[in-house]
């Protein structure tokens, strides 16, 4: 499960510009094409109707207008789809090219420790190298996050202060999942219960994950809590409403309950 809420504040600020702290002005400087065909390739990158095709648009951008100034922000692109496929090999490449061209990139910061938190295994020989990589990700990420200008001054005060909660949220989600790893569940607790706090909008899958963690630690009433005002919305993806269903079974096998027969049809 990605987060599906941070992924679409970061495509739309990347069609404003550079998410990037190159320069601390009030408003960030913005990338200009250098003819009308680059131009047709950047936006080629945002009308693209899907990740594969976002990808492609972005290969493209790069190979023919390889000194594009529109590089960092178009790698951050792939970087995003790249994870909104679930591809964690190529979502780590095009997130370090996007460092490489950026720095100061905090989107790509935040994928890359989700990505690393969520792929590390309790009994990996170099667990805490990849753990201590994600953390430092998160909090580099949101330290940057909080000092950076608007990408540009068409932004309204409170759409960047909103976008900020949602990096913020992030950052802390990542935190929470390396906590999950290494078994300290009332700090992963802690986190994903910010994360949800904070964000403009909470991400369902968030507060699957909190619930797991409470089913970790024991406390299955908590978990039940929360997926049982989860699955109240009847909007819920299908595919979170089947891993909140499960984390509720979890919850109640761990209770010592059995579950409720499925009505017949």
């Amino acid at each position: 499960m990605i987060n599906r809420t941070l992924l679409k504040t970061m495509l739309a600020l990347a069609a404003f510009g550079l998410l990037s702290l190159a320069q601390e002005t009030a408003v960030q400087p913005q990338p200009k094409p250098k003819s009308q065909k680059e131009a047709e390739a950047v936006v080629a990158i945002f009308n693209a109707m899907d990740p594969v095709s976002r990808i492609k648009a972005v290969d493209d951008l790069l190979v023919n207008y390889a000194d594009t100034e529109f590089k960092a922000v178009a790698l951050q692109v792939a970087t995003a789809s790249a994870q909104e496929m679930n591809d964690f090999e190529k979502m780590t490449i095009y997130g370090e090219r996007t460092l490489e061209a950026d720095p100061g990139n905090f989107a790509a910061m935040l994928m890359l420790a989700t990505g690393l938190a969520q792929r590390t295994r309790e009994f990996d020989l170099d667990r805490e190298e990849k753990l201590g990589k994600a953390e430092k990700f998160a909090n580099d990420a949101q330290a940057l996050v909080a000092k950076a200008p608007k990408p540009r001054p068409d932004i309204l005060d409170e759409q960047w202060e909103g976008a900020r909660k949602d990096f913020y949220a992030q950052a802390h989600e990542a935190r929470a999942l390396v906590a999950m790893v290494r078994k300290k569940y009332d700090v992963a607790i802690a986190e994903f219960k910010t994360a949800i706090d904070v964000a403009t909008t909470p991400d369902p899958a968030t507060q699957v994950r909190l619930a797991a963690v409470y089913n970790m630690a024991g406390k299955h009433d908590e978990a039940i809590a929360v997926i049982d005002k989860l699955t109240q919305d009847p909007q819920l993806n299908p595919v979170i409403r089947e891993f909140a269903q499960s984390e509720k079974l979890r919850a109640m096998q761990g209770k010592g309950q059995t579950a409720p027969a499925k009505p017949q049809p």
